[in-house]
Order: structure tokens, then C-alpha cells, then sequence
């Protein structure tokens, strides 16, 4: 609801109620009307439990209870006095807040009341218990339409909000979708990109026209669907070009005497109806029809969530999203799990610090609450890959949000600001505070627009708080986020009008000061001022017009960096990002051609920060802390003493979007850095945001030691070597189905004694082998005999002729063998190269030497019962969890970093055995499922009881001849044993 609707309703639920109370037959409908019809709940009565149960020395009720918020409501009628005490069942004497608070404390602990209300439905009494001994905030009903907003704390506003304003934003965007396709159809050349930046641009200043006639930034409510309606399909494009125009007109540069309908829009300013010669179409039937129907009078803007819509609108008008049906956007969940731990819970506890300060005298409380929004308005917040700013936009909410926190202490605690004079202005955050780098034109607008749709919001919240009209308009001119390629600018440089804070320029008409806040006209040059102007305001003094518009370069020093840099793998960069990470991270960055994309915001990040107080933190792909990339990122940033503050472990990144069947997820990690030493304790998140306090956070996001896992080309320790299978090279050529092995064997029965069974990672899981025509054994002079091997022989050479892999072509002199060639003469153990990140095993068998692998399988010739133990254990399994590189999110296990660089233990003859005897049961338990694979025996959800049984025999055999067992014989956690790991690592490379 708007401002003037929640009043409204407000007034009119105080009206109804007025005089009423039974408590008996009106508790229920007065508490879900309070909810639904004043404070805009839906579906009032699921949020709100009556008559809960609660045992005394008897069953007792409590009248109403809100578990959301944890506040229990206790009713009396209107009769009753709520600050007498009245006697109880017991004989007690009691006031009804006594009352609530003896139901409370019967309740379970999580159950406990943050806030307990006693209302008799003229007045409503608010306990805070976090100040339990304070006096209670009074409301009463004859001043509920002034003062409904107290109320607020009833309901889970964040998530009651963001659910409401998701559906609101989606919507929106079907919206802007459905004029984009009107409106493109009416351009003269629609795949030219000045039509389609033009096209942009409209959409931007429509939507924003859309939201201001909602929200009351135009003065009226309707005003620019009332003024577009005079005109039909063949004026409205020239109406729309003079509307533009008034709204970039100051109203003095305006003609004095103009009475029409134009003349009431206010002056917007801001750059955002600049002329910039966008092209505009000439509108149509269809057009009108969205613009007034469909998006004006049908729906309303001012409840979108600019973080939402910002992304919304930014993917809707991006052809390529278009393409994919994309309306795609970062949840405000996510976007917290970032900015929360990076600063929002700190500045949080700062505030309820103070306010439950029991130390402080109230002046003194005062004194700190106005220093500390002082320090909300001083922070700097950049995000140099902004998009449509969903990051910065969500920062500035939350800060302002808690500025409102703020500004409801001060005016509780008897200040009574309103007072001071008509130029006070309550609010200290500013858009002022928020910078940002995009790639993209467009999106750089987007997240322009998205700023001051969200300052519009959090004005009007103000407006409540405060009981005054706040100017909004002119918009500032928001120059803090610009477009280009951040991996190829100095992040902290920034063109700005002369004078940072006090902003002085100049157009035709006028000079103008900024001071963060809304322009003001200093003067109105005459003639004679036109080539020297001296205008003296502070410290700052400019002697002609020319000088107050150049632009004057100034460094911001950040106090946080932020935000979600683009994906993209080290293999699927196009030439200008491949180019980009090469000049990020130069030429003599060890393994710089493998990083990811994303890594070069982080190098540019660190270089920025050195002996600075700035802390970051980026979302990214959970490539960057597995495998080799850990120690080619994370080591030589760690040189620099870069260090990890805190870490969201690899969970699911869901790309919201109206088809909730197609949302795209990316496996993502959360990473807080700094360089600065703090003396915050570092935390560290699971997949399911559980939250532990860690010692040191590695490159692996493990509380462990800062290790770094480098490729290594043999063991570690004295075990058998880990081969690769062999690479055919072959196009395929070489492999066959059963059916084709026996139709070209009727072709050509000599080649049956060469056809043997080939196993890859799918077909040994799977137990799906197929057959491979392996001829390398095969004489001159018995290919000659075989015509048809002799044509697949052929077309083997052709192919590796046609690489551009020297290797490959070198491979074309002996085509009846494989490219790469690893053939075990004896027995070996059998590992797939990728495996799912699902099951708790990776699945690793026996094989005989008449089978052939392919390269998607690692071998282990003449491996023994011991090391299938160890190997197939939940010690190594911690190991491979930790330091494998992933694809996707499934593990990668490879030679060099993970075979090569496990510790194994020196267990004792005995310790040994046992491992054996419970690797060989692990293996007799499989063989009772003949018609089952590996990958059905590994399913957590159908793996057999009695093969789990035998695997966890094995771990438990494998953690004692580590000493990984607890005192009581219990399984240390994995985390603890990856630490452990770790430290024989550390001690064994010494």
C-alpha cells in the first residue's frame, strides 16, 4: 500500500473499532483487521496463532501469539485498565503485562517473546524485552492513522516484503517486456544498435515516468497517464518529445505564463531526460494501450523493489536474455549472505549496542546514535561490476533502513528534531555514497534509475518517521557510476564537478551548488557575468563559467568493495577476456592461463587495498578454491598478505526468474578479504549457512592452515603410481556398439581376436562397456588381410592430419594405435576421472588387463586391498572434497593434485590388515547386487544397508590407523580431519 493508503486505512480501522472491545468475541477479527487492513499482510490469519496453549499449574491460553516475530499478544476488553493489577485464578494480583510475561516464561526457549503487547483495544501497550524494565510504547487507537508505522515491528516485513515485491517486480518486467515488443515493431531500422540504445533509453524514461505518477514524485497521482491520454496514436510521440523536454526544464528557464497540462510536472534533472537524440518512434494503437491500460491504470509502480526491478528491467531489454526468455535476477537473500557478514550485522550490532546500552545517560545515548548516523553517511560502497546495481541498490536500502532505526530512537528519546528549523534534513546516507563499473551502456542506466527509485522509497519511509515533507526532486546528478571495463581502469579515480563534497556548476541560466543533497540556484548570471563569474561559497572560489563546468578527477578511498564479478571459465573466455586476465594478473603470473575470469577482480582488488583499511568480498564460482587454481590465485595474494575474514562454502547461486522450473543455479562461493589485521573472529559458512567461528580460513575455505596444494608429479609417499587412461584420438572410429561389433565382424571375421571391452568414466559406473577395435598389436601384414580395419585405419589418419595439435598430427604416423596409449599388462584399480558430488563415495573398483580405459578413468596398476581401503575411505574422501577441482559441482580427481599430494599413514601391521579385511568385505558386499552398478549401489538414496555397513567399517578401520578417532572412540568431524591432513601435509614438505 502507499503512504496515503496505509493512512487511510488506518483511519478507518480506528473508526470501526472506536468504542468496541469484547474480548471474548472480538480478539480475533481486531488483531487479523490490524494485520491485514492496516499493515497490508496477506492472508492475515496464517501468520497469527490464537488461544496457544501454554501449562501453568493449569492449562492456560495465551490470546494471540506471532512466531515470525516472536510477539505475544495479551487481550483484555476495553474496560480493563492495563496498568492495574487484577487477581488471578491463583489468588494472585497481576497486571496484564505481568500476565504475558508469566505465560512466557512457560514457553520453550526458542519460542521466547521478543515483544510482549497488551491491548484493550483503545490503547496498545508495546514491551520491548530486550529492555524489560523500561516503560511501554503507548498506541493509541485515536492516533493509529498518524502513528500505525510503530506497529510495524507485528510483522516480518523482509520477508513478508520481499515475497510481495518479487511477484510486484515480475510483474513489472512482463510490463517493460510487453512495450519493448510494441515499441520495437515502429522503428525504421529495429536490429540497428542506435535504434535499440534508443529503444533502452525510452524504456528507462517510461518506466520511471510510470513510477513517479505512483509514488507522488510527480505531484499527482495519474498525471502522466492523464497527460499522454489526450493525444491519440499519430500526436503522442511529439507529446512525449515536449514532456521529455519539460521535465530536463528548471521551472525558472520555463515560459512564466504557461497554464497547460505541462507545466505541472515538476523539473527532474538527474541527466535521465538530457537530450541525448534518442530516436523515438512514432507510437500506435497497441503502444497506448500498454502504456495507459496495461502498465498505468492496471498496475502500480510504487511498491517495486528497484533491487529486483533493476535486474528485471536490465535482463528484459537485453536481447541476449531476451533470447533465452530471460528475466533473471539476484534473490535479496543472496545479495544479504554477502553484505550481512561484510558489514550490515556489524553495523547492526553496533546500533542495538547502543540502544541497549544500560551505561549511557540518554544524552550521552543521543550524542552516539547521532555519531553513528554521521558514520552510515560517510561510508563508500563500490561494486566494479555493477550490472543494474542490484548490490549498491540493496546496500543503500538496508542502510537507510537502518538510518529510519536511527531516527525512531532519536525522536523516542525526546528530541524533538522537527523543531530545530525548516532546514534540517534528517537523512545522512545518500546515492552520493555508492560507486559502480558496468561494462554495458544500458545497464549503467538501469542501476542510475534503480538508485533513485530506491531513494524515493526510503524518503517516503522517512516522511512517516519524522512527520515531514521531505524534497526528492530535482534528482541529484548521479555521476558515481560509469560505464567501462573495469579490469582496464583505476578503480578508485573518479571525474566529478570541481570541489568533491561541495559541487559548484554552471549552464546557460545558472550556477548551481550541490552539497549531496537537492541543487540550489546561487545566482542568475546577467550579461556582464556571462565570461567572469566570482562566486565565493565556503572555501571554494571560481572566476568564470568555463571553469565551473570541468570536470576535476578525485580518488575515492573505499571503505568497502563488493559485488558479483561475471563468470566465466578459463576455457570459455573470448578474446577480449582472455586479453583482459592477461593484462590483469601480466606475463609472469605462474598458471595466469588457467585461472577463471572472475580471479582478475580479485588481483585487482588486492593490488587496490594494500595498506588500507577496505574490506571486499565477491560472489564467484567454486572453481577459484579447488584444484590448482587455489594455489596459482591464492598463494601469491596471500604473499601480499591478503587474508580471508570470512567464507560462504560452495552452495547453490539460483539466478531467479518468473519460470521457476528454469532457474538458472551456478555452484558459488562467498569470500570477505581484506589486508588490514582486525580482531573479529573469521567465520565460515556451510552449503546450508551454518555458521562456525574459525581460526584461519584458507584457500579451500577450511578452518585449516593456509596450505596450498601445488601439482606434484609423483607420490607424495611411498604408493604405487596413478596412470591416466588412454586417449584414442580417434573420432570415434575405433568404438562399438554390440551390434555394430557383430555386423562388422560378418564384414570382417579376422578382426574378432582384436576387440576388447572399453571402459570410460559413464561405462564403468554405469556397467554400460562398449567395445573397442584396438589393432595396435596388430602386424603390417595382417591389417593388409583386413580391408575394413584397413578403412578405419585410414580414416584415423585424416583425422589427426586435420588437428591443429602438433601432438595430434604427430600421433597420424602410426593411426592404427591410440593417440595416447596406457595399457596395464597386470590387474589394477580403476578410479573415474569425475565423479558426483552426491555421493559420500567415489565409486573405485578392480579390473583385469584384458580391459581398455579411456582417459576418463585414472588406474592404479597392481594396487592392493590396503590402498583400495584408504583410497575408498571417508579420510581420502575428506582429502578429495577439499582440494579437487570440480566440473560443475562434481569432483575432479586428478593426479597431480589429488593422488600425488595424500598423505598416507604408516599403520602397524594390524592396523594394516584390518583395513585390508574391510576392503575385501566392501567388495563381497557389492557382489551380492550382480544386476546392480556402482552408480546404483552409491545412490544415497538406494545404497543397500549392509554395503554402507562395510564402508563404515572401513572409515572407522582407516581413522585408527590415522589416530582420526575421538577419546571415545567416535570419528573426529571431516573438518578436523581435514585439518589434521593438512598438518601431516605441512610436516611431510617441509
Amino acid at each position: 500500500m502507499t503512504q496515503a493508503e496505509e493512512k487511510n486505512a488506518a483511519k478507518n480501522f480506528a473508526e470501526y473499532w472506536n468504542g468496541k472491545g469484547d474480548e471474548k468475541q472480538e480478539t480475533q477479527r481486531y488483531w487479523i483487521g490490524l494485520l491485514g487492513e492496516v499493515l497490508g499482510v496477506r492472508n492475515a490469519q496464517n501468520i497469527i496463532e490464537f488461544e496457544k496453549r501454554v501449562q501453568l499449574k493449569h492449562t492456560s491460553f495465551i490470546d494471540a501469539y506471532i512466531p515470525e516475530t516472536k510477539v505475544l499478544i495479551e487481550q483484555k476488553g476495553i474496560k480493563i485498565d492495563l496498568n492495574k493489577a487484577y487477581e488471578q485464578s491463583d489468588g494472585s494480583q497481576l497486571t496484564p503485562f505481568e500476565q504475558a510475561k508469566r505465560y512466557a516464561s512457560e514457553l520453550a526457549h526458542d519460542l521466547h517473546p521478543r515483544w510482549i503487547v497488551v491491548s484493550n483495544f483503545a490503547e496498545i501497550h508495546v514491551h520491548d524485552m530486550n529492555e524489560p524494565h523500561a516503560e511501554p510504547e503507548i498506541i493509541k487507537l485515536e492516533n493509529l492513522e498518524r502513528e500505525f508505522y510503530r506497529l510495524e515491528f507485528l510483522v516480518d516485513r523482509k520477508n513478508e516484503n520481499i515475497r510481495r515485491e518479487e511477484e510486484i517486480s515480475l510483474a513489472a518486467g512482463e510490463l517493460v517486456g510487453k512495450l519493448y515488443d510494441a515499441l520495437l515493431k515502429q522503428y525504421k531500422n529495429p536490429d540497428s544498435p542506435e535504434s535499440l540504445k534508443s529503444l533502452n533509453m525510452l524504456c528507462v524514461r517510461l518506466v520511471f515516468c510510470l513510477y513517479a505518477e505512483d509514488a507522488g514524485i510527480f505531484g499527482r497521482h495519474g498525471l502522466f497517464h492523464d497527460y499522454l491520454k489526450q493525444f491519440d496514436a499519430k500526436t503522442a510521440r511529439k507529446a512525449l518529445i515536449e514532456l521529455f523536454k519539460i521535465l530536463d526544464t528548471p521551472e525558472s528557464e520555463r515560459a512564466p505564463y504557461d497554464e497547460t497540462m505541462l507545466s505541472t510536472f515538476p523539473y527532474v534533472n538527474g541527466g535521465l531526460f538530457k537530450d541525448e537524440n534518442i530516436e523515438i518512434p512514432n507510437f500506435s494503437d497497441e503502444i497506448l494501450e500498454v502504456l495507459l491500460t496495461n502498465a498505468s491504470e492496471d498496475f502500480d509502480w510504487s511498491d517495486i523493489s528497484p533491487t529486483i526491478f533493476g535486474a528485471v528491467f536490465e535482463s528484459t531489454l537485453n536481447p541476449e536474455t531476451r533470447r533465452t526468455g530471460g528475466m533473471h535476477y539476484t534473490s535479496i537473500q543472496n545479495i544479504h549472505k554477502l553484505i550481512d557478514p561484510l558489514f550490515m550485522d556489524e553495523l547492526n550490532a553496533e546500533f542495538e549496542n547502543i540502544v541497549a546500552s544500560t551505561t549511557l545517560s540518554n544524552r550521552k545515548k543521543l550524542d552516539e546514535l547521532y555519531t553513528f548516523q554521521e558514520k552510515l553517511g560517510s561510508l563508500k560502497f563500490l561494486d566494479p561490476a555493477c550490472g543494474s546495481g542490484n548490490f549498491l541498490t540493496e546496500t543503500y536500502l538496508s542502510l537507510r533502513k537502518l538510518e529510519n532505526k536511527i531516527l525512531k530512537q532519536l525522536l523516542k528519546g525526546g528530541q524533538m528534531l522537527i523543531g530545530f528549523n525548516d532546514d534540517w534534513k534528517p537523512i545522512e546516507v545518500s546515492i552520493g555514497q555508492f560507486y559502480g563499473i558496468e561494462i554495458n551502456d544500458f545497464a549503467v542506466t538501469v542501476a542510475k534509475t534503480a538508485l533513485w527509485i530506491a531513494e524515493n522509497q526510503m524518503m517516503k519511509e522517512t516522511e512517516k518517521i519524522v512527520e515531514k515533507q521531505l524534497d526528492f526532486l530535482p534528482l541529484k546528478s548521479y555521476t558515481n557510476i560509469i560505464e567501462g571495463n573495469a579490469l582496464r581502469m583505476d578503480w578508485e579515480t573518479f571525474e566529478i564537478l570541481p570541489d568533491g563534497k561541495n559541487i559548484i556548476y554552471a549552464d546557460k541560466a545558472n550556477i548551481y551548488k550541490i552539497d549531496d543533497e537537492s541543487p540550489m540556484i546561487l545566482c542568475e548570471p546577467t550579461p556582464k557575468y556571462e565570461n567572469e563569474v566570482n562566486i565565493v561559497t565556503k572555501e571554494v572560489e571560481f572566476k568564470n563559467i568555463e571553469e565551473l563546468q570541468t570536470p576535476k578527477t578525485i580518488r575515492v578511498n573505499y571503505d568497502y568493495i563488493m559485488g558479483n564479478p561475471p563468470f566465466v571459465g578459463a576455457r570459455f573466455m573470448d578474446k577480449r577476456q582472455k586479453e583482459d586476465l592477461l593484462l590483469t594478473f601480466g606475463k609472469n603470473w605462474t598458471g595466469a592461463g588457467d585461472l577463471d575470469y572472475v580471479c582478475c577482480w580479485y588481483k585487482k582488488a588486492t593490488d587496490l587495498i594494500q595498506e588500507k583499511k577496505t574490506r571486499c568480498a565477491f560472489v564467484s564460482t567454486n572453481s577459484i578454491t579447488q584444484g590448482s587454481s587455489v594455489c596459482n590465485l591464492w598463494k601469491p595474494l596471500f604473499e601480499k598478505n591478503l587474508h580471508f575474514d570470512y567464507a560462504y562454502q560452495t552452495f547453490k547461486w539460483v539466478n531467479e526468474t518468473a519460470d521457476k522450473k528454469n532457474m538458472a543455479a551456478v555452484h558459488c562461493v562467498i569470500i570477505g578479504f581484506s589486508v588490514a589485521q582486525n580482531d573479529k573472529p573469521k567465520v565460515i559458512f556451510d552449503s546450508d549457512g551454518n555458521k562456525s567461528i574459525a581460526k584461519n580460513i584458507n584457500g579451500y575455505l577450511q578452518d585449516s592452515p593456509s596450505v596450498f596444494i601445488e601439482k606434484r608429479s609423483k607420490p607424495l609417499c611411498n604408493v604405487s603410481p596413478l596412470l591416466t587412461g588412454s586417449q584414442r584420438i580417434d573420432d570415434d572410429k575405433f568404438m562399438f556398439t554390440n551390434e555394430e561389433k557383430e555386423d562388422f565382424l560378418k564384414k570382417e571375421p579376422l578382426a574378432e581376436k582384436y576387440f576388447r571391452i572399453w571402459y570410460g568414466a559413464d561405462e564403468f559406473l554405469y556397467n554400460r562397456p562398449r567395445w573397442c577395435l584396438y589393432l595396435g598389436n596388430c602386424t603390417p601384414a595382417e591389417l593388409r588381410k583386413m580391408k575394413h580395419c584397413a578403412k578405419i585405419v585410414e580414416e584415423v589418419k585424416q583425422y589427426r592430419l586435420a588437428s591443429k595439435r602438433s601432438a595430434t598430427v604427430k600421433a597420424a604416423l602410426t593411426p592404427w594405435r591410440f593417440g595416447l596409449e596406457v595399457i596395464p599388462t597386470s590387474n589394477f584399480m580403476i578410479i573415474p576421472v569425475v565423479s558426483s558430488e552426491k555421493r559420500n563415495y567415489v565409486p573405485i573398483g578392480f579390473m583385469t588387463p584384458d580391459n581398455l580405459c579411456s582417459n576418463q578413468v585414472n588406474l592404479i596398476p597392481d594396487a592392493t586391498l590396503y590402498e583400495f581401503g584408504v583410497l575408498t575411505s571417508s579420510v581420502h574422501m575428506a582429502w578429495i572434497r577439499t582440494v579437487a577441482g570440480r566440473l560443475e559441482s562434481r569432483y575432479r580427481y586428478s593426479k597431480d593434485i589429488v593422488y600425488n599430494n595424500f598423505v598416507w599413514c604408516n599403520p602397524t601391521d594390524e592396523q594394516k590388515a584390518k583395513i585390508e579385511k574391510t576392503a575385501q568385505a566392501i567388495l563381497d558386499t557389492r557382489a551380492k547386487y550382480p544386476d546392480s552398478s556402482l552408480a546404483d549401489l552409491y545412490d544415497e538414496t538406494f545404497m543397500p544397508l549392509d554395503l554402507r555397513k562395510a564402508h563404515q567399517e572401513n572409515d572407522r578401520a582407516v581413522m585408527e590407523a590415522y589416530g582420526f578417532l575421538s577419546r571415545d572412540l567416535s570419528p573426529l568431524p571431516e573438518s578436523e580431519i581435514v585439518a589434521r591432513l593438512f598438518e601431516m601435509y605441512v610436516e611431510m614438505t617441509k
